[in-house]
C-alpha cells in the first residue's frame, strides 16, 4: 500500500516536472477545483448505481486530486503531503477518544456529541462565523440542510413535522402571489423560500433532500428514455408524436418501473 501511494506521488511529481506535462505544470492550488467537484459527482453516480468497478475508478480519481493538490501546495511552499496526512491522522485519533483513549460511549449519538464538542474546542480560539464548516460552495440543497442542522444545535428549529408542513403551505401561497404579481425577483425569492422549507420537512422526516432529488432526476431520465425507446421501435421520433402520446408512454414507463 505504501509503495503504491509513493508511486502515485512520484508520477504526479513527474507530471509537474520540466520534463512532464505542460497542462499539469500550469495548474496551481486553486485552478482545478471544478475538476475536483466533477470527480466527486461522478463518484456519487457510481455509488448510486452500485457499480463497483466504476466506484473503484472514481475513488482513484478523488485520491489523485487530493495528492495533486498536495504536490502543488508543496511546489508553492505552502504545506507538504506529510503535513496533510499527519493532520488527518491526528484529527481522527483526537476526535475518537472512545477508540484511541479511555472515554466510553453508549452508541452513535454519544459519538456525534463528543465529535462536535471536540471540534468546537479545537476552533474556540479562532475568529469564526457561526456557520463555519458549512461551505458556501456546497450544492444549495445540501447547504440548506447543513445550515438548518447547525442552528438546530442552539435550539433554533421547528417543533415538529406538522409545523414544517404548515410553513411549506405558507411559502407556496406567497409564491403564488408573487407569480400573479409577475415580479421575477419576487418569484425567485419565494421559490427559494419554498425549497428551504421543503428541506426542513425532509430533515424532520430523515430524508436526504439531495438524494431525493438525485433519484427523481434518475427516474425522469429513465422514463423519458423509455419513451424514446418505444418510439424507435415503431420507427418514430419525438417530433412524430403528440404530447398526449408521449404522456401515455410516460405513464406506461411508470407502470413498468413500479412492477420491477
Amino acid at each position: 500500500m505504501s509503495l503504491t501511494f509513493d508511486r502515485l506521488v512520484e508520477i504526479i511529481r513527474k507530471l509537474r516536472s520540466p520534463e512532464g506535462c505542460p497542462w499539469d505544470r500550469e495548474q496551481d492550488l486553486y485552478s482545478i477545483k471544478e475538476h475536483f467537484m466533477e470527480e466527486a459527482y461522478e463518484l456519487l453516480d457510481a455509488l448510486d448505481n452500485k457499480d463497483i468497478e466504476n466506484i473503484r475508478e472514481e475513488l482513484g480519481d478523488i485520491i489523485f486530486h487530493a495528492v495533486f493538490h498536495s504536490v502543488m501546495a508543496e511546489d508553492e511552499n505552502k504545506f507538504s503531503i506529510d503535513d496533510v496526512l499527519n493532520e488527518i491522522n491526528e484529527k481522527l485519533v483526537r476526535r475518537h477518544p472512545h477508540v484511541f483513549g479511555t472515554e466510553t460511549v453508549n452508541g452513535t449519538k454519544d459519538v456525534i456529541v463528543n465529535w462536535d464538542k471536540i471540534k468546537a474546542e479545537e476552533k474556540k480560539n479562532r475568529a469564526r462565523s457561526f456557520f463555519e464548516g458549512v461551505p458556501v460552495s456546497f450544492p444549495p440543497l445540501r447547504r440548506a440542510e447543513k445550515l438548518q442542522k447547525k442552528v438546530r444545535k442552539v435550539g433554533f428549529d421547528w417543533a415538529n413535522t406538522d409545523d414544517c408542513m404548515a410553513k411549506v403551505r405558507e411559502e407556496f401561497s406567497e409564491f403564488e402571489e408573487a407569480v400573479a404579481e409577475g415580479n421575477r425577483e419576487h418569484i425567485e425569492h419565494e421559490l427559494g423560500d419554498i425549497m428551504f422549507a421543503l428541506v426542513n420537512v425532509s430533515r424532520f422526516l430523515d430524508v436526504n433532500p439531495d438524494e431525493a432529488l438525485r433519484k427523481c432526476n434518475k427516474r425522469f431520465v429513465s422514463r423519458f428514455e423509455y419513451i424514446g425507446k418505444k418510439l424507435a421501435e415503431k420507427g418514430l421520433t419525438y417530433d412524430d408524436v403528440s404530447l398526449e402520446e408521449m404522456d401515455r408512454l410516460w405513464n406506461e414507463a411508470k407502470t413498468v418501473e413500479n412492477n420491477i
